[in-house]
């Protein structure tokens, strides 16, 4: 499953991918600059499964900022996310904030190769299949891996963390 990519067009993710030598595949496709469910846009433009598709979200767990990569079809229950990281209170962040801290833009959020390492929680039922996609540092850039990839190179871990 492997793709060789050239250092030229690698994201942070993708080179936090390659520097890790983890199977994987580069997906690609054209962004619509009008579209606002990134996640939804990627399935449907890949033709995969939207529960494979995994969105990159940012909060602020007890004034940490914490990452949480969810499935696009479900929501981030953030009471359950602050417990999976034994905080008592989360809330989304501010866009600009997550920008800032993980050096992407959003839609386009990667939980791989961010600027600062953030805690990260992977909702459980990333463990149903065999590969996943997240995003690959930019709209229009998907990378698929396994579950056990994304949790090792993100220092993840897994949890109930979707409703």
């Amino acid at each position: 499953m492997a793709r060789k990519t050239s250092d030229a067009e690698a994201t942070p993710a993708l080179a936090a991918v390659l520097r890790a030598g983890v199977e994987h595949q580069v997906h690609r496709y054209v962004h619509d600059p009008r579209s606002t469910s990134y996640g939804w846009e990627a399935a449907e433009a890949l033709g995969v499964e939207p529960d494979r598709i995994f969105k990159t979200l940012l909060a602020d767990v007890d004034g940490e900022l914490c990452v949480a990569v969810v499935p696009v079809t479900l929501q981030l229950d953030l009471k359950a996310f602050a417990s999976a990281l034994g905080g008592k209170r989360a809330a989304m962040a501010d866009p600009a904030r997550a920008e800032r801290a993980t050096g992407y833009v959003v839609g386009g959020i990667s939980p791989l190769g961010q600027k600062r390492t953030h805690r990260t929680v992977v909702d459980e039922t990333a463990e149903l299949w065999d590969t996943l996609h997240v995003s690959g540092g930019r709209r229009g850039l998907e990378i698929e891996l396994s579950p056990a990839d994304l949790l090792r190179l993100t220092g993840g871990v897994p949890g109930p963390i979707a409703r």
